[in-house]
Protein backbone atom coordinates (compact mmCIF):
# COMPACT_ATOMS: atom_id res chain seq x y z
CA UNK A 1 0.00 0.00 0.00
CA UNK A 2 1.49 3.36 -0.98
CA UNK A 3 2.08 6.13 1.55
CA UNK A 4 -0.83 8.31 0.39
CA UNK A 5 -3.37 5.48 0.77
CA UNK A 6 -2.09 4.56 4.22
CA UNK A 7 -2.30 8.14 5.42
CA UNK A 8 -5.83 8.49 4.02
CA UNK A 9 -6.98 5.47 6.03
CA UNK A 10 -5.42 6.91 9.21
CA UNK A 11 -6.98 10.32 8.63
CA UNK A 12 -10.41 8.75 8.31
CA UNK A 13 -9.95 6.76 11.54
CA UNK A 14 -8.76 9.62 13.78
CA UNK A 15 -11.52 11.80 15.19
CA UNK A 16 -11.14 15.25 16.61
CA UNK A 17 -7.74 15.92 15.00
CA UNK A 18 -8.64 19.28 13.52
CA UNK A 19 -5.92 21.93 13.93
CA UNK A 20 -6.59 24.38 11.10
CA UNK A 21 -4.08 26.42 9.16
CA UNK A 22 -4.51 29.43 11.46
CA UNK A 23 -3.71 27.35 14.53
CA UNK A 24 -0.75 25.66 12.83
CA UNK A 25 0.50 29.10 11.76
CA UNK A 26 0.23 30.30 15.37
CA UNK A 27 2.20 27.30 16.59
CA UNK A 28 4.90 27.96 14.01
CA UNK A 29 5.09 31.62 14.99
CA UNK A 30 5.58 30.56 18.60
CA UNK A 31 8.55 28.47 17.57
CA UNK A 32 10.03 31.49 15.78
CA UNK A 33 11.09 33.02 19.10
CA UNK A 34 12.47 29.76 20.50
CA UNK A 35 14.68 29.16 17.46
CA UNK A 36 15.73 32.81 17.37
CA UNK A 37 17.36 32.42 20.78
CA UNK A 38 18.66 28.89 20.04
CA UNK A 39 20.37 30.12 16.85
CA UNK A 40 21.85 33.19 18.51
CA UNK A 41 23.34 31.10 21.30
CA UNK A 42 24.41 28.15 19.15
CA UNK A 43 25.97 30.23 16.40
CA UNK A 44 27.54 33.21 18.13
CA UNK A 45 28.00 32.56 21.86
CA UNK A 46 31.34 30.74 21.52
CA UNK A 47 32.71 33.53 19.31
CA UNK A 48 31.31 36.17 21.69
CA UNK A 49 32.98 34.51 24.68
CA UNK A 50 36.40 34.08 23.01
CA UNK A 51 36.69 37.21 20.83
CA UNK A 52 34.50 39.79 22.61
CA UNK A 53 34.37 38.84 26.29
CA UNK A 54 37.95 37.52 26.24
CA UNK A 55 37.36 34.09 27.84
CA UNK A 56 39.81 31.33 26.84
CA UNK A 57 38.62 28.79 24.24
CA UNK A 58 39.38 25.80 26.48
CA UNK A 59 37.24 27.16 29.31
CA UNK A 60 34.42 27.91 26.87
CA UNK A 61 34.51 24.36 25.49
CA UNK A 62 34.29 22.84 28.96
CA UNK A 63 31.46 25.18 29.96
CA UNK A 64 29.48 24.27 26.85
CA UNK A 65 29.66 20.54 27.51
CA UNK A 66 29.20 20.53 31.29
CA UNK A 67 26.23 22.90 31.17
CA UNK A 68 24.50 20.91 28.41
CA UNK A 69 24.98 17.58 30.22
CA UNK A 70 23.58 19.11 33.42
CA UNK A 71 20.67 20.44 31.43
CA UNK A 72 20.01 16.95 30.05
CA UNK A 73 19.01 15.79 33.51
CA UNK A 74 16.56 18.65 33.82
CA UNK A 75 15.13 17.75 30.39
CA UNK A 76 13.89 14.45 31.77
CA UNK A 77 12.50 16.20 34.83
CA UNK A 78 10.73 18.81 32.71
CA UNK A 79 9.21 16.16 30.47
CA UNK A 80 7.86 14.29 33.48
CA UNK A 81 6.54 17.56 34.91
CA UNK A 82 4.69 18.34 31.68
CA UNK A 83 3.15 14.85 31.61
CA UNK A 84 1.91 15.29 35.20
CA UNK A 85 0.67 18.86 34.79
CA UNK A 86 -3.08 19.27 35.28
CA UNK A 87 -4.59 22.65 34.47
CA UNK A 88 -7.53 24.13 32.62
CA UNK A 89 -5.09 25.11 29.87
CA UNK A 90 -3.74 21.58 29.41
CA UNK A 91 -0.32 20.10 30.05
CA UNK A 92 2.12 21.91 27.76
CA UNK A 93 0.49 25.28 27.06
CA UNK A 94 0.67 26.66 30.64
CA UNK A 95 4.45 26.32 30.72
CA UNK A 96 4.75 28.29 27.50
CA UNK A 97 2.85 31.13 29.17
CA UNK A 98 4.64 30.96 32.53
CA UNK A 99 8.25 30.72 31.34
CA UNK A 100 8.34 33.00 28.30
CA UNK A 101 9.22 36.20 30.21
CA UNK A 102 12.04 34.72 32.38
CA UNK A 103 13.52 33.07 29.30
CA UNK A 104 13.46 36.32 27.34
CA UNK A 105 15.22 38.20 30.14
CA UNK A 106 17.90 35.53 30.60
CA UNK A 107 19.20 35.83 27.02
CA UNK A 108 19.98 39.51 27.62
CA UNK A 109 22.10 38.72 30.69
CA UNK A 110 23.91 36.00 28.73
CA UNK A 111 25.32 38.46 26.20
CA UNK A 112 26.24 41.11 28.79
CA UNK A 113 29.44 39.75 30.35
CA UNK A 114 30.91 42.57 32.50
CA UNK A 115 34.62 43.39 32.64
CA UNK A 116 35.26 41.96 36.12
CA UNK A 117 38.49 40.09 35.59
CA UNK A 118 39.20 36.67 34.12
CA UNK A 119 37.80 34.65 37.04
CA UNK A 120 34.79 36.92 37.41
CA UNK A 121 33.94 36.57 33.72
CA UNK A 122 34.10 32.78 33.91
CA UNK A 123 31.81 32.71 36.97
CA UNK A 124 29.35 35.15 35.39
CA UNK A 125 29.33 33.24 32.08
CA UNK A 126 28.78 29.92 33.87
CA UNK A 127 25.85 31.17 35.94
CA UNK A 128 24.07 33.00 33.12
CA UNK A 129 24.61 30.21 30.58
CA UNK A 130 23.32 27.49 32.88
CA UNK A 131 20.34 29.70 33.80
CA UNK A 132 19.51 30.30 30.15
CA UNK A 133 19.57 26.66 29.11
CA UNK A 134 17.45 25.68 32.13
CA UNK A 135 14.86 28.28 31.14
CA UNK A 136 15.17 27.20 27.51
CA UNK A 137 14.23 23.69 28.65
CA UNK A 138 11.18 24.98 30.49
CA UNK A 139 9.91 26.58 27.27
CA UNK A 140 11.17 24.27 24.51
CA UNK A 141 10.00 20.96 26.02
CA UNK A 142 6.38 22.18 26.28
CA UNK A 143 6.58 23.55 22.72
CA UNK A 144 7.81 20.24 21.32
CA UNK A 145 5.31 18.26 23.38
CA UNK A 146 2.48 20.50 22.21
CA UNK A 147 3.05 19.38 18.62
CA UNK A 148 2.14 15.81 19.60
CA UNK A 149 -0.82 17.00 21.67
CA UNK A 150 -2.36 19.10 18.91
CA UNK A 151 -2.83 16.12 16.56
CA UNK A 152 -2.14 12.40 16.21
CA UNK A 153 -2.99 12.31 12.51
CA UNK A 154 0.37 11.92 10.69
CA UNK A 155 -0.38 14.27 7.81
CA UNK A 156 -1.47 17.06 10.17
CA UNK A 157 1.56 16.39 12.34
CA UNK A 158 3.84 16.61 9.32
CA UNK A 159 2.16 19.85 8.28
CA UNK A 160 2.66 21.23 11.79
CA UNK A 161 6.35 20.39 11.52
CA UNK A 162 6.54 22.09 8.12
CA UNK A 163 4.90 25.23 9.53
CA UNK A 164 7.45 25.05 12.33
CA UNK A 165 10.18 24.63 9.75
CA UNK A 166 9.14 27.76 7.89
CA UNK A 167 9.51 29.90 10.99
CA UNK A 168 12.65 28.01 12.01
CA UNK A 169 14.18 28.90 8.67
CA UNK A 170 13.10 32.54 8.91
CA UNK A 171 14.42 33.02 12.44
CA UNK A 172 17.65 31.17 11.67
CA UNK A 173 18.28 33.26 8.56
CA UNK A 174 17.44 36.48 10.41
CA UNK A 175 20.00 35.82 13.13
CA UNK A 176 22.63 34.22 10.90
CA UNK A 177 22.61 37.06 8.36
CA UNK A 178 22.03 40.11 10.58
CA UNK A 179 23.33 39.38 14.10
CA UNK A 180 27.06 39.83 13.45
CA UNK A 181 26.77 42.92 11.20
CA UNK A 182 24.36 44.64 13.62
CA UNK A 183 26.43 43.77 16.69
CA UNK A 184 29.62 44.95 14.98
CA UNK A 185 27.99 48.20 13.83
CA UNK A 186 26.96 49.02 17.42
CA UNK A 187 30.26 47.74 18.77
CA UNK A 188 31.64 45.50 21.52
CA UNK A 189 29.57 43.86 24.22
CA UNK A 190 26.88 46.53 23.89
CA UNK A 191 26.20 45.46 20.30
CA UNK A 192 25.63 41.81 21.27
CA UNK A 193 23.52 42.87 24.27
CA UNK A 194 21.23 44.87 21.98
CA UNK A 195 20.86 41.92 19.59
CA UNK A 196 20.07 39.64 22.55
CA UNK A 197 17.51 42.16 23.84
CA UNK A 198 15.67 42.03 20.53
CA UNK A 199 15.58 38.22 20.67
CA UNK A 200 14.37 38.28 24.27
CA UNK A 201 11.47 40.58 23.41
CA UNK A 202 10.47 38.36 20.49
CA UNK A 203 10.37 35.18 22.60
CA UNK A 204 8.14 36.88 25.19
CA UNK A 205 5.65 38.00 22.54
CA UNK A 206 5.59 34.79 20.51
CA UNK A 207 5.20 32.61 23.61
CA UNK A 208 2.08 34.52 24.66
CA UNK A 209 0.69 34.38 21.13
CA UNK A 210 1.25 30.63 20.81
CA UNK A 211 -0.38 30.01 24.18
CA UNK A 212 -3.52 31.92 23.20
CA UNK A 213 -3.96 30.41 19.73
CA UNK A 214 -3.35 26.65 20.19
CA UNK A 215 -5.39 23.72 21.54
CA UNK A 216 -4.35 20.40 23.09
CA UNK A 217 -6.32 17.38 21.83
CA UNK A 218 -4.45 14.09 22.34
CA UNK A 219 -4.52 12.55 25.81
CA UNK A 220 -1.23 11.79 27.57
CA UNK A 221 -2.22 8.93 29.86
CA UNK A 222 -1.94 5.21 30.44
CA UNK A 223 -4.46 3.26 28.40
CA UNK A 224 -4.93 0.70 31.14
CA UNK A 225 -5.34 3.19 33.99
CA UNK A 226 -6.13 6.58 32.49
CA UNK A 227 -6.56 8.59 35.69
CA UNK A 228 -3.47 7.40 37.56
CA UNK A 229 0.01 8.88 37.28
CA UNK A 230 2.46 6.30 35.98
CA UNK A 231 5.52 5.72 38.24
CA UNK A 232 8.67 7.27 36.82
CA UNK A 233 10.48 3.92 36.94
CA UNK A 234 7.92 2.37 34.61
CA UNK A 235 7.89 5.29 32.18
CA UNK A 236 11.68 5.32 31.98
CA UNK A 237 11.74 1.58 31.30
CA UNK A 238 9.20 2.06 28.53
CA UNK A 239 11.28 4.91 27.13
CA UNK A 240 14.58 3.05 26.97
CA UNK A 241 13.01 -0.03 25.39
CA UNK A 242 11.51 2.11 22.61
CA UNK A 243 14.00 1.30 19.85
CA UNK A 244 12.82 4.02 17.50
CA UNK A 245 13.15 6.65 20.21
CA UNK A 246 16.72 5.41 20.81
CA UNK A 247 17.51 5.72 17.09
CA UNK A 248 15.98 9.17 16.70
CA UNK A 249 17.72 10.38 19.88
CA UNK A 250 21.05 9.14 18.52
CA UNK A 251 20.21 11.02 15.34
CA UNK A 252 19.50 14.15 17.41
CA UNK A 253 22.91 13.94 19.09
CA UNK A 254 24.71 13.51 15.77
CA UNK A 255 22.72 16.06 13.77
CA UNK A 256 22.95 18.77 16.41
CA UNK A 257 26.66 18.19 16.90
CA UNK A 258 27.03 18.66 13.14
CA UNK A 259 24.78 21.71 13.17
CA UNK A 260 26.73 23.26 16.06
CA UNK A 261 29.98 22.82 14.15
CA UNK A 262 28.63 24.28 10.91
CA UNK A 263 27.20 27.28 12.77
CA UNK A 264 29.69 27.88 15.57
CA UNK A 265 32.90 27.11 13.68
CA UNK A 266 31.81 28.83 10.48
CA UNK A 267 32.46 32.32 11.83
CA UNK A 268 36.05 31.36 12.68
CA UNK A 269 36.46 30.01 9.12
CA UNK A 270 35.28 33.18 7.39
CA UNK A 271 37.27 35.35 9.79
CA UNK A 272 40.63 33.62 9.49
CA UNK A 273 40.54 31.61 6.24
CA UNK A 274 38.73 34.15 4.05
CA UNK A 275 39.80 37.14 6.15
CA UNK A 276 36.32 38.66 6.41
CA UNK A 277 33.84 37.88 9.20
CA UNK A 278 30.90 39.37 7.30
CA UNK A 279 31.18 36.58 4.69
CA UNK A 280 29.61 34.36 7.35
CA UNK A 281 26.25 35.97 6.54
CA UNK A 282 26.57 34.68 2.96
CA UNK A 283 27.66 31.21 4.10
CA UNK A 284 24.77 31.06 6.57
CA UNK A 285 22.31 31.95 3.83
CA UNK A 286 23.75 29.34 1.44
CA UNK A 287 23.55 26.68 4.15
CA UNK A 288 19.79 27.22 4.36
CA UNK A 289 19.18 27.73 0.65
CA UNK A 290 18.11 24.06 0.13
CA UNK A 291 15.62 24.48 2.96
CA UNK A 292 14.15 27.61 1.35
CA UNK A 293 13.74 25.75 -1.94
CA UNK A 294 12.43 22.63 -0.22
CA UNK A 295 9.51 24.44 1.38
CA UNK A 296 7.84 24.85 -2.00
CA UNK A 297 7.75 21.09 -2.59
CA UNK A 298 8.01 19.38 0.79
CA UNK A 299 4.32 19.00 1.68
CA UNK A 300 3.59 17.07 -1.54
CA UNK A 301 6.78 15.04 -1.27
CA UNK A 302 5.95 14.00 2.30
CA UNK A 303 2.51 12.80 1.24
CA UNK A 304 4.01 10.77 -1.59
CA UNK A 305 7.21 9.35 -0.09
CA UNK A 306 6.98 9.81 3.69
CA UNK A 307 9.18 11.72 6.13
CA UNK A 308 11.84 9.08 6.65
CA UNK A 309 12.50 8.37 2.98
CA UNK A 310 12.98 12.03 2.16
CA UNK A 311 15.14 12.54 5.25
CA UNK A 312 17.33 9.61 4.25
CA UNK A 313 17.75 10.87 0.68
CA UNK A 314 18.79 14.41 1.67
CA UNK A 315 21.11 13.05 4.37
CA UNK A 316 22.95 11.02 1.73
CA UNK A 317 23.12 14.08 -0.50
CA UNK A 318 24.52 16.17 2.36
CA UNK A 319 27.57 13.89 2.65
CA UNK A 320 28.90 15.26 -0.64
CA UNK A 321 29.10 18.83 0.74
CA UNK A 322 32.33 18.35 2.74
CA UNK A 323 33.80 16.31 -0.12
CA UNK A 324 33.31 19.27 -2.47
CA UNK A 325 34.91 21.64 0.08
CA UNK A 326 37.99 19.41 0.16
CA UNK A 327 38.68 20.20 -3.51
CA UNK A 328 39.95 23.67 -2.54
CA UNK A 329 39.25 24.74 1.07
CA UNK A 330 40.63 28.24 0.41
CA UNK A 331 38.32 29.02 -2.52
CA UNK A 332 35.18 30.90 -1.55
CA UNK A 333 33.38 29.63 -4.66
CA UNK A 334 34.19 25.97 -3.93
CA UNK A 335 33.41 26.36 -0.24
CA UNK A 336 30.09 28.03 -1.07
CA UNK A 337 29.11 25.23 -3.46
CA UNK A 338 29.93 22.63 -0.82
CA UNK A 339 27.90 24.59 1.73
CA UNK A 340 24.79 24.51 -0.47
CA UNK A 341 25.09 20.75 -0.94
CA UNK A 342 25.75 20.25 2.77
CA UNK A 343 22.62 22.26 3.52
CA UNK A 344 20.45 19.40 2.26
CA UNK A 345 21.54 17.43 5.31
CA UNK A 346 19.88 20.05 7.53
CA UNK A 347 16.44 19.57 6.00
CA UNK A 348 15.37 16.75 8.40
CA UNK A 349 16.26 18.88 11.44
CA UNK A 350 14.08 21.75 10.31
CA UNK A 351 11.19 19.96 8.60
CA UNK A 352 10.74 16.46 10.02
CA UNK A 353 12.55 15.91 13.29
CA UNK A 354 9.90 16.96 15.81
CA UNK A 355 7.19 15.05 13.95
CA UNK A 356 9.39 11.94 13.86
CA UNK A 357 10.11 12.24 17.58
CA UNK A 358 6.40 12.46 18.35
CA UNK A 359 5.72 9.47 16.10
CA UNK A 360 7.80 7.42 18.56
CA UNK A 361 5.26 8.38 21.24
CA UNK A 362 2.62 6.28 19.47
CA UNK A 363 5.08 3.42 19.06
CA UNK A 364 5.80 3.48 22.81
CA UNK A 365 2.09 3.61 23.61
CA UNK A 366 1.41 0.73 21.22
CA UNK A 367 4.23 -1.38 22.67
CA UNK A 368 3.82 -0.66 26.41
CA UNK A 369 0.32 0.82 26.84
CA UNK A 370 1.80 4.05 28.19
CA UNK A 371 1.70 7.42 26.43
CA UNK A 372 4.27 9.89 27.80
CA UNK A 373 4.72 12.58 25.17
CA UNK A 374 6.48 14.99 27.52
CA UNK A 375 9.12 12.47 28.59
CA UNK A 376 9.76 11.34 25.01
CA UNK A 377 10.24 14.92 23.83
CA UNK A 378 12.38 15.90 26.81
CA UNK A 379 14.63 12.86 26.40
CA UNK A 380 15.02 13.57 22.68
CA UNK A 381 15.70 17.20 23.56
CA UNK A 382 18.48 15.96 25.82
CA UNK A 383 20.01 14.40 22.70
CA UNK A 384 19.75 17.71 20.87
CA UNK A 385 21.34 19.62 23.73
CA UNK A 386 24.06 17.04 24.23
CA UNK A 387 24.80 17.32 20.50
CA UNK A 388 24.91 21.11 20.71
CA UNK A 389 27.11 20.83 23.80
CA UNK A 390 29.47 18.38 22.12
CA UNK A 391 29.68 20.67 19.10
CA UNK A 392 30.49 23.67 21.26
CA UNK A 393 32.99 21.66 23.30
CA UNK A 394 34.70 20.36 20.16
CA UNK A 395 35.09 23.92 18.92
CA UNK A 396 36.49 25.25 22.19
CA UNK A 397 38.78 22.33 22.99
CA UNK A 398 40.04 21.99 19.42
CA UNK A 399 40.83 25.69 19.17
CA UNK A 400 42.66 25.55 22.50
CA UNK A 401 44.60 22.48 21.34
CA UNK A 402 45.59 24.30 18.17
CA UNK A 403 46.84 27.33 20.09
CA UNK A 404 44.05 29.69 19.04
CA UNK A 405 44.18 33.18 20.58
CA UNK A 406 41.00 35.22 20.33
CA UNK A 407 41.12 38.69 18.83
CA UNK A 408 44.31 38.27 16.77
CA UNK A 409 44.34 39.18 13.08
CA UNK A 410 46.21 35.99 12.16
CA UNK A 411 46.41 32.60 13.85
CA UNK A 412 49.14 29.96 14.12
CA UNK A 413 49.28 27.23 11.49
CA UNK A 414 48.12 24.68 14.07
CA UNK A 415 45.06 26.78 14.84
CA UNK A 416 44.28 27.11 11.13
CA UNK A 417 44.50 23.32 10.73
CA UNK A 418 41.98 22.91 13.53
CA UNK A 419 39.62 25.47 11.95
CA UNK A 420 39.72 23.50 8.69
CA UNK A 421 38.99 20.22 10.50
CA UNK A 422 36.06 21.73 12.43
CA UNK A 423 34.45 22.95 9.21
CA UNK A 424 35.20 20.10 6.79
CA UNK A 425 36.62 16.83 8.11
CA UNK A 426 34.66 16.31 11.33
CA UNK A 427 31.36 17.34 9.65
CA UNK A 428 31.99 14.70 6.96
CA UNK A 429 32.25 11.95 9.58
CA UNK A 430 29.11 13.18 11.38
CA UNK A 431 27.13 13.37 8.12
CA UNK A 432 27.90 9.70 7.45
CA UNK A 433 26.79 8.66 10.96
CA UNK A 434 23.63 10.77 10.61
CA UNK A 435 22.75 8.97 7.37
CA UNK A 436 23.26 5.51 8.91
CA UNK A 437 20.94 6.33 11.81
CA UNK A 438 18.24 7.63 9.48
CA UNK A 439 18.49 4.42 7.45
CA UNK A 440 17.84 2.46 10.68
CA UNK A 441 14.70 4.50 11.44
CA UNK A 442 11.91 2.50 9.77
CA UNK A 443 8.90 3.52 11.84
CA UNK A 444 7.06 5.21 8.96
CA UNK A 445 6.14 1.91 7.32
CA UNK A 446 4.79 0.52 10.61
CA UNK A 447 3.04 3.66 11.82
CA UNK A 448 -0.31 3.19 10.00
CA UNK A 449 -0.91 -0.20 11.61
CA UNK A 450 0.24 1.09 15.02
CA UNK A 451 -2.21 4.00 14.93
CA UNK A 452 -5.03 1.73 13.71
CA UNK A 453 -4.37 -0.63 16.64
CA UNK A 454 -4.40 2.28 19.09
CA UNK A 455 -7.69 3.55 17.70
CA UNK A 456 -9.18 0.08 18.12
CA UNK A 457 -8.01 -0.10 21.76
CA UNK A 458 -9.63 3.21 22.58
CA UNK A 459 -13.05 2.23 21.20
Amino acid sequence: MIVEERQKIIAESVEGEVPGHKEMLSYGMGFFGVILVWTLVGTFLTFYYTDVAGISAGVVGTLMLVARLLDGVTDLGMGTLVDRTKSKHGKARPWILWMGIPFGISVVFLFAVPDIGSTGKIIYASITYILLILLYTSVSIPYKTLLGLMSQEPNKRSMLNIYTGIFTMLSTLLITILAEPVASAIGGTQGWTMVAGFCGLVIILTSFFAFRATTERAEVVSLDNPKTDIPLKITLKALFTNKYWLIITGYCVTAYTLNALLAGAGLYYTTYVFGNATIFSLIGFLLFLPTIIGFFFMAKLVKRFGKRNIALFVSILGIFGPLVKMIDPYSLVVFSAGTVIQGFGLLPIIMFLYAMINDTVEYGEWKHGIRTAGLVNSAASFGMKMGAGLGGALIGWSLAFGGYAGGLETQADSAMTVILALNIHIPLFLAIVQTILMWMYKLDEKYPQILADLQERNQ
